[in-house]
């Protein structure tokens, strides 16, 4: 009989040519990448060394984040608007030029294939900036057979967010006084630093006051954006961490492929809103006949927050949730925690967990297989837990 080997805890990633380098690649590895996860292709930094001092300087000044990973895809052409509605259950109608939406793209029978932001850079030129999937091989599939004409491609587009509340004073240094007042979800096109071509959007994946600057030409010019943001950021604190999973477990905002996948709908998540999935649209957009159905039938299971009892969880990005978490009603498994972290500002383990909806109601009582307690008390609670009306990016 073989001996047992000991488990490596912390398996290291390899790095080699297969897996993608997106364009700040490089630029963000010289401070001194701790971990990557594999996110789009790319790897993606995920922290620096010490996750909750990133989280601390995100709340307290202002930080830097590699997320070239968002690989922007464009759908251009005449009938640009009319192909990216026919994904997206918004009506984007109500899109303007130079604004920007938080959209879904669903599948036929409702799911989510993707949740991008979607960003509408002139009349007839839509971006969708992904989460972790390949819509464009959807979009160029669902384009084959829809008569429609319109070019799907993926262009060399990368960008980076600047969070934290001390992000408008960088991008005023960088940019001058009225792009950092852009409107939350809007754009600031066409713009020049130091000859590169860039735009930013007032979005971010933090809850907080946060913007994303997007490079054109990325592969040419990504150091030296890069630099100039350090520039422009060192006189402020600007700090380069990795996206904060802890704040954005805070903030009620959900990972595409933990807290939602493609057996997923919008009404599941919470996110059903009368704006986020336009029923009564003139457009006939993929998955509208099922969601029809779905939100007259009801859904039987919904995505909540949790509180969740025992010894502090971790960051969720330092390998303490390599799987989701059972949850039990009376010694039955029910559902499944999804994200979690520790919450240094609310002193407490907090989630999102996806349960029947016999157990949505705030103050249910129900149990968890902690990785460090064992089977400990959890309660269903409010999500976001902080911040709900947003009022802080929206500052």
């Amino acid at each position: 009989m073989a001996e047992a080997t000991q488990i490596e805890q912390r398996p290291r990633i390899l790095l080699y040519t297969r897996i993608r380098k997106a364009p700040f690649f490089y630029a963000s590895r010289r401070h001194g990448v701790k971990i990557y996860s594999v996110y789009n292709h790319f790897y993606h930094p995920r922290h620096y060394g010490d996750p909750v001092e990133e989280y601390w300087h995100l709340l307290n000044e202002v930080t830097l984040w590699d997320v070239g990973v968002e690989r922007q895809i464009e759908i251009s052409g005449p009938d640009a608007f009319t192909f990216t509605n026919l994904l997206v259950p918004r009506d984007l109608s109500k899109c303007k030029v130079s604004q920007c939406k938080y959209v879904f793209i669903t599948a036929a029978d409702g799911g989510i294939i993707n949740d991008p932001v979607l960003l509408r850079t002139d009349q007839n030129v839509f971006r969708l900036s992904l989460a972790d999937s390949d819509v464009d091989l959807w979009a160029r599939g669902v384009a084959y057979h829809s008569g429609l004409n319109v070019r799907i491609q993926e262009v060399d587009i990368a960008p980076v967010q600047i969070q934290g509340p001390r992000a408008k004073e960088v991008i005023r240094d960088l940019f001058g006084p009225e792009v950092p007042e852009i409107p939350y979800y809007d754009m600031a096109l066409g713009l020049k630093l130091d000859g590169m071509d860039v735009e930013v959007s007032r979005t971010g994946y933090s809850g907080e006051i946060g913007f994303e600057i997007y490079l054109h030409n990325a592969r040419r010019d990504a150091e030296k954006l890069w630099r100039a943001v350090l520039e422009a950021g060192a006189p402020h604190g600007l700090r380069v961490i990795g996206p904060c999973h802890i704040r954005r477990i805070e903030a009620g905002i959900l990972a595409y492929g933990a807290d939602m996948w493609l057996d997923n709908n919008p009404f599941e998540v919470g996110l059903g809103y009368s704006w986020m999935v336009d029923l009564d649209q003139d457009a006939d957009f993929i998955g509208k006949d099922a969601l029809k159905r779905i939100k007259e039938e009801g859904v039987k299971q919904k995505l909540v927050g949790l509180d969740i009892g025992g010894e502090p969880l971790g960051t969720y990005i330092d390998s303490e949730m390599i799987d989701f978490f059972p949850v039990y009603a009376e010694g039955r498994e029910v559902g499944r925690v999804t994200s979690s972290c520790f919450s240094p500002r609310l002193q407490k383990n907090i989630g999102f967990a996806m349960l029947p909806v016999e157990f949505e109601e705030l103050g249910t009582e129900l149990e968890v297989d902690h990785p460090a307690s064992g089977r400990v008390r959890c309660v269903v609670s409010p999500k976001p837990a902080f911040d709900p009306s947003k009022e802080i990016p929206k500052a």
